[in-house]
Parts: C-alpha cells; sequence; structure tokens
C-alpha cells in the first residue's frame, strides 16, 4: 500500500488525517512544516504528500514547488481552509498551477479524501505501465 507523508502544522489535523489514512490501509508519517517534509523525503521515498497550504517555517507553496523539482515521482494533494489574507479557492489555484495533482478545500470527508487519492494512484500506475 502506498506510503503518505501528511504535512499541517496543527497536530490536531494531522492526527485525525492519520488515523484515517492508517485505518483505510495506508502507511502514514507525518510532518509538521515544510521544512521537516522536505527532510523526510529527502530520507525515505513517499508516494503521496498531503500538503497544507498555510504553515510556518515553510509554507505549502513552497514546499509544492520545491517536491515537484526535487521529488517529481510523488503525487502532491494540496489542502486548505485559507487564511486570513486569502481563500482556500485561491490558495489551490495557485498549488495546482506550480504542480498540485489534487486540491482539496477543508473541510472535506474522509472519503473525498480516499477517492482522490485512490484515482490519483491509479493514473499514476498505469502511467507507468504505458
Amino acid at each position: 500500500m502506498a506510503h503518505i507523508l501528511v504535512v499541517d502544522d496543527d497536530s490536531q489535523v494531522r492526527s485525525i488525517l492519520s488515523e484515517a489514512l492508517t485505518r483505510y490501509g495506508y502507511t502514514v508519517s507525518q510532518a509538521g512544516n515544510g521544512l521537516e517534509a522536505l527532510e523526510q523525503l529527502a530520507k525515505r521515498a513517499f508516494d503521496v504528500l498531503l500538503v497544507d497550504i498555510v504553515m510556518p517555517e515553510k509554507e505549502g507553496i513552497e514546499t509544492i514547488m520545491e517536491v515537484r523539482h526535487k521529488f517529481p515521482a510523488v503525487l502532491i494533494i494540496a489542502m486548505s481552509g485559507g487564511s486570513a489574507y486569502t481563500s482556500p479557492h485561491t490558495n489551490l489555484q495557485i498549488a495546482r498551477r506550480i504542480g498540485a495533482d489534487i486540491v482539496l478545500s477543508k473541510p472535506f470527508t474522509q472519503a473525498e479524501l480516499f477517492v482522490q487519492i485512490d484515482a490519483a494512484l491509479k493514473k499514476q500506475f498505469l502511467k507507468r505501465k504505458l
């Protein structure tokens, strides 16, 4: 099963997503910001990066750009609930333009997340077979 790195500065969000993904059968690791995520990506392979946009240290947009450059095979799912200055829609449009494969507006259901991950992994698998 796929190995997913959940990146969010909110520890409760990381915990809820990690528990749900683990119950669904995925192997899950966690990072509190983009810097931690990049450190983990440099040490081991991940199939999917589930990354929040608004975070301290290294925010999601920067993280997506760097991951897309250094680890092009990783599927990137960007998620955002917006911020005081931008809407989730704006954040996710930018994320999509710079390389996110999938975007999800918070809040989203576990079912929505599972469907998106499964579809993206199947698409990636088929691409590799061709």
